[in-house]
């Protein structure tokens, strides 16, 4: 039965937990299901990533369940996994059936697979949303389980030559589509209106790279104190670190934090950007039509970050480097030079917003209520 026929609130598991990849798209599809009056259950992993971004979101119901990748199948750890995998899967069992869910939706990942496994033994309609170019191992396992494959990038269909695809966008927050003044949004951040505005985001993985980047392109960046500052959102673990490196700068205006719960204000302060190319990052950066220059993560499964950013490249929307590249104050020269090409940051930004559709989580709740 469609979800408009229901006399009682339609019900949707939303498996995304393990990376700010899958949670932050999966909190914009239960937002928009809860705004059609739907009920949601997210399903989110034990890790730090988890406990930061379900902070704020007290209106929504989460239950934890183990994480369990996947080994390589001649590893001693096979054995292991496969009984973890079996005790998620009957765990993911019990809250779908208890939760008198008529859907589950997977956000992708290894977080995916039971609940997808679950909800299919229990007959109920089953989907997978893969938001990168290229998919994952996980979710090419996971769309056997799936009446269909959700897309966040057409260029993604042809890897599911035998499953139904249906290309969505990937879902982005309730909290990144209101109007922000930029003014206010530099307020909060303690920033200056009279600087270009530099945001760093090295993502829930692989920050490490591109903070160490940035700590050596920081004396450049001080040499130019009196036009540029810097947000820079360091992911669980560093900001202890690197704080102290931007402390070597007095003069050189920044704010830095592990995480931020308002990324549409940071957005919003951002003249240009620098980001690993996860699709959830790419969907949000593209969004605001930010200038980004991309690094993509090196050991991204199935190289996935390359991917995305070619496509985006491909496209005249970001200018990508690799990691190796930017090492020894290079990454501060590319900052500087793109802040100093108006012309060229305006037409990454008109490419960037082409390639976002703002109605993604619509598209997706559209999908899964459908008969």
């Amino acid at each position: 039965m469609s979800a408009a026929n229901q006399t009682r609130p339609f019900r949707v598991v939303i498996a995304c937990g393990g990376t700010g990849g899958h949670l932050f798209p999966g909190i914009a599809v239960a937002q928009e299901a809860r705004r059609r009056g739907w009920e949601t259950l997210l399903l989110i992993s034990s890790k730090q990533i988890d406990a930061l971004a379900v902070q704020g979101h007290d209106d929504l119901r989460f239950e934890k369940v183990p994480a369990v990748a996947m080994p390589s199948p001649l590893s001693p750890a096979m054995v292991k996994f496969l009984w973890r995998f079996w005790k998620t899967r009957r765990q993911c069992l019990e809250l779908i059936r208890g939760f008198g869910a008529d859907a589950v939706l997977g956000m992708g990942g290894f977080t995916s697979l039971p609940p997808a496994m679950a909800g299919r033994k229990l007959g109920l309609r089953t989907f997978v949303h893969e938001s990168n170019a290229v998919p994952g191992k996980a979710n090419r396992m996971t769309a056997r389980f799936c009446d269909t494959v959700l897309l966040g990038l057409e260029a993604c269909a042809r890897h599911f030559p035998k499953a139904r695809v249906r290309v969505t966008g990937t879902p982005l927050r309730s909290s990144l589509c209101d109007p922000v003044d930029a003014k206010e949004a530099r307020a909060t951040f303690g920033l200056r209106d009279d600087r270009q505005t530099i945001l760093i985001m090295g993502g829930s993985q692989g920050a490490r790279g591109v903070n160490k980047a940035v700590v050596a392109a920081l004396p450049g960046l001080a040499a130019v104190a009196d036009r540029v500052q810097v947000l820079h959102i360091t992911g669980p673990g560093d900001a202890e670190t690197i704080a102290p490196e931007y402390a070597k700068f007095p003069g050189l205006t920044a704010h830095v934090a592990p995480f931020c719960q308002r990324m549409d204000l940071a957005y919003a302060v951002a003249d240009v950007a620098v980001s690993r190319s996860g699709a959830s990052s790419l969907t949000e950066l593209s969004a605001f039509g930010v200038p980004t220059i991309l690094v993509p993560y090196p050991f991204a499964a199935d190289d996935h970050q390359r991917r995305n950013a070619d496509v985006f490249t491909k496209e005249g929307a970001a200018i990508a480097v690799e990691e190796a590249e930017i090492g020894e104050g290079k990454l501060g020269g590319l900052l500087l030079e793109l802040l100093g090409d108006a012309e060229r940051r305006a037409g990454l930004a008109a490419a960037m917003r082409r390639l976002a559709p703002r109605d993604a989580a619509a598209r997706v709740c559209d999908a899964i209520g459908e008969k």
